[in-house]
């Protein structure tokens, strides 16, 4: 196997892990308007975690794609 194209199919396997951060951050935001419509006066007390989960998700996502990147133009 060619050297350029084993780096290819590395970095597709890599990116997908941006789509389980997207699905991730769907599974965040659904289930805390979920909860904020069950009981709307602890949604605010809730918000900071909401906000935490998104960071910790996206950061991971931006992670496979910096790996997809760097084995794409390395």
């Amino acid at each position: 196997m060619d050297v350029e194209a084993a780096k290819m199919i590395g970095a597709g396997i890599a990116a997908i892990g941006m789509g389980g951060a997207g699905i991730g951050v769907g599974i965040i935001f659904g289930n805390f308007l979920q909860g904020a419509l069950r009981n709307p006066s602890e949604a605010p007390k809730q918000f900071g975690n909401l906000i935490f989960g998104f960071a910790v998700t996206e950061a991971l996502g931006i992670f496979s794609l910096l790996i997809a990147l760097l084995l794409m133009f390395t």
